[in-house]
């Protein structure tokens, strides 16, 4: 790769991953105001609004021309709807039936479950230094968010449905963008459409679940309906920049360095939300956290750091692990 491709790859790269912890950064704090100050907790049936928001956006790109004609066969379509949708339900489920500490526990375990299936699907073999990194960020990111730790036998059910289909759904955004030389807007276009019909489908009976509150009862206010609007406006981001991410970096970076988003959403609570959950362990743990994503990313990049062993894909055989096909480019593009 000559030198200018490198630079232009490097400033995809970080333009891709900045654009995706802006919008992760930001919805996560305009949907803890809507929650928690307006009483809007109806996450399901909101995701469906955020993946309806996202449809619109791909059929306007469709209708300008920036989505190409594609094809995505559907049962791999159905599969991808499947991972995606248990790993929303199980998240929330997750989160209502277990301690914070057990899920932030469980949240972490996706890194190992995502390297288990990169190592068993796609022959990924990773350094001594990289497993080390993994570990660092594991272990500092632990320090900062686990606190209270306590299961029981459904909440860990839902747990490990959670982790196992969030990292499936992730694989498979990488897989599909591979197999069928899918750009992240094709694949958007795809997979939104199925995503917001079946979430806002079941949504509403799941949050009546969950919560005890119908959506239908909810007092919608002017302010209340302005931050929907913004958290469905920034989730197209979300759910866009996720895709070019993983693309470009594989689900295993993907979580690695999406504890970053989990640093500077800590940082950012701490000075808009208050001050007292700061203390000597957190900082600390914040700090073990960056220096493991600073070491992960030197050390899967360099030579034998993180190599795929064989490609079982056809026509994939040249083909760099973090890279995507030359389809793609439009994603630098626009």
């Amino acid at each position: 790769m000559s030198s200018t491709k490198a630079d232009k790859k490097a400033s995809g790269d970080a333009a891709s991953w900045m654009f995706n912890v802006v919008t992760s950064v930001g919805i996560i704090l305009v949907n803890k105001a809507l929650m928690a100050t307006y009483g809007y907790s109806f996450a399901t049936t909101l995701t469906g609004l955020h993946f309806a928001t996202t449809t619109l956006l791909t059929v306007v790109l469709r209708w300008l021309g920036y989505i190409q004609p594609s094809h995505l066969p559907l049962p791999d379509l159905l599969k991808f709807v499947l991972f995606a949708n248990f790993s929303i339900v199980g998240m929330n489920v997750s989160l209502m039936w277990n301690s914070v500490g057990f899920y932030q526990i469980a949240k972490l375990s996706m890194i190992p479950v995502s390297c288990f299936l990169e190592v068993v699907l796609d022959k990924v073999r990773y350094s001594r230094d990289t497993k080390l990194s993994i570990l660092v960020v594991l272990l500092g990111v632990a320090v900062c968010t686990v606190t209270d730790v306590s299961v029981n036998a459904k909440g860990f059910v839902a747990a490990v449905i959670a982790v196992w289909s969030t990292a499936l759904q992730q694989y498979y955004v990488h897989y599909l963008q591979r197999r069928y030389s899918l750009g992240s807007f094709n694949l958007l276009g795809h997979t939104a459409p199925a995503q917001a019909a079946s979430l806002l489908l079941v949504g509403p009976f799941l949050d009546y679940w969950l919560t005890n509150n119908r959506v239908d009862a909810y007092t919608y206010t002017f302010t209340s309906t302005l931050f929907i609007v913004l958290s469905c406006s920034i989730a197209v981001g979300t759910n866009l920049s996720q895709f070019i991410c993983i693309g470009r970096f594989t689900a295993v970076s993907f979580q690695v360095l999406g504890h970053m988003k989990t640093i500077l959403v800590l940082i950012l609570g701490f000075i808009l939300f208050g001050k007292e959950g700061l203390n000597l362990h957190v900082v600390v743990g914040m700090i073990i956290a960056v220096a493991g994503m600073i070491w992960y990313g030197n050390a899967s990049s360099k030579p034998g750091g993180k190599e795929r062993r064989s490609l079982s894909m056809n026509g994939n055989k040249s083909q760099k692990h973090d890279g995507l096909p030359e389809s793609t480019e439009v994603d630098d593009k626009v």
